[in-house]
């Protein structure tokens, strides 16, 4: 059972200008320690992404990935790169490790300036990790074909203006009235949804209000 839900957080509030990196590392310098999640399930495993952040003409932008539509999950699904942790592996090096071998993106380029609250998925019984990583530019990516269907960038205006955002209230096996979270990315062709959207609410939170938000849930 889906309902509607609230309005983002940047509701109404004007948008930084210019909103570059500047404003995103402002943001993100106050942040404490990420929260853990308010659930944890069983046999959950430890992920972690990276949202890899450049500027280009005054704008900070992030990349996303569309997933291959042959992956065993989430296929064709608009997300950060990342993915599973290997055992023993820290989830930074596991963010890290992943874009690289998603996109090519060299980890040697990356600058990790905050680690997100944590967050659980129910399906794939995940503890996430989100990181923000700022590049020095636009990056030359190669995308693994047997992951990546494409590499996008959205300018983080794009993502906050109006329109863009939308939430649904759900019923997710025990999890009563869940905020879930919609972005369409311009052009139309694409929405990021799931654990991509929540990371990216809190993101985007923090950036246009210096709120934190509220603790993460599941999802």
């Amino acid at each position: 059972m889906t309902r509607p839900g609230g309005v983002a957080p940047w509701a109404g509030r004007p948008l930084p200008d210019p909103l570059d990196l500047g404003v995103v590392r402002a943001a993100l310098a106050g942040l404490g320690p990420p929260r853990a999640p308010e659930l944890v399930l069983p046999d959950s495993r430890q992920a972690a992404v990276l949202a890899p952040v450049f500027e280009e003409d005054g704008e900070a932008r992030l990349i996303f990935t569309r997933r291959t539509t042959t992956l065993p999950s989430h296929q064709g699904e608009v997300s950060f790169p990342g993915g599973k942790a290997m055992a023993g592996e820290p989830p930074r090096s596991a963010a890290l490790r992943e874009s690289h071998e998603e996109i090519g993106l060299d980890p040697a380029t990356v600058e990790v300036i905050a680690e997100l609250d944590h967050l659980t998925t129910v399906a794939s019984r995940f503890v996430l990790a989100p990181f923000v990583g700022v590049l020095p530019g636009r990056p030359a990516v190669t995308p693994n074909p047997h992951e990546v269907d494409a590499v996008l960038d959205v300018s983080l205006r794009d993502l906050g203006r109006p329109g863009a955002f939308r939430e649904e209230r759900w019923d997710v096996a025990a999890l009563a009235n869940r905020p879930v979270y919609f972005f369409d990315l311009p052009g139309g062709e694409d929405v990021v949804w799931g654990a991509t959207a929540r990371i990216l609410h809190h993101l985007l939170t923090v950036v246009l209000t210096g709120n934190t938000g509220p603790p993460p849930s599941a999802l």
